[in-house]
């Protein structure tokens, strides 16, 4: 298995990887543009040519970047292959000079898990919850905000 960034000709499965989380109500659906004008912030997973997984890292401000679209294809799950996909994201972040990273899940166990603490999302810079005013489950979607510093690791 290999983690690679993402290229356009990926759009199509990581959506596919998306929405099948996001039919389920365990993520946010991603529309397929979203993905394509971001998909310069993605990464995948690959096995034997397939993709089998996706995440993106959004840098926010100049200190923090958000872990985006995390999935990982239902017959790969819980092998830790979202875990390693986390990483890679973080190294990504730190390489970029970023200072933490934070994501907005369904699943906060999992993250906890990696060691993100939940916080209030009053802490976060206002511009990101610009995003959730298009949702809609705005405003009480149940997304859990957690953060990691990478100054740790």
């Amino acid at each position: 298995m290999k983690i690679r960034a993402a290229k356009v000709k990926d759009v199509k499965e990581i959506h596919k990887i998306v929405e099948y989380y996001a039919d389920n109500k365990e993520m946010l659906h991603r529309s397929l543009n979203a993905i394509y004008e971001n998909i310069q912030e993605f990464i995948v997973m690959e096995n034997k040519g397939k993709i089998i997984a996706c995440g993106a890292l959004h840098v926010s401000w100049e200190d923090l970047a958000e872990i985006k679209a995390l999935a990982v294809n239902k017959e790969y799950a819980r092998h830790g292959l979202g875990s390693q996909l986390v990483h890679q994201l973080e190294k990504n972040a730190k390489t970029l000079g970023v200072e933490k990273v934070f994501a907005l899940s369904f699943k906060p166990k999992f993250f906890k898990k990696l060691g993100y603490k939940i916080i209030k999302k009053e802490s976060l810079p206002q511009k990101i919850w610009g995003e959730c005013i298009n949702c809609h489950l705005f405003p009480d979607c149940g997304e859990v905000p957690l953060q990691l510093s990478l100054r740790k690791r």
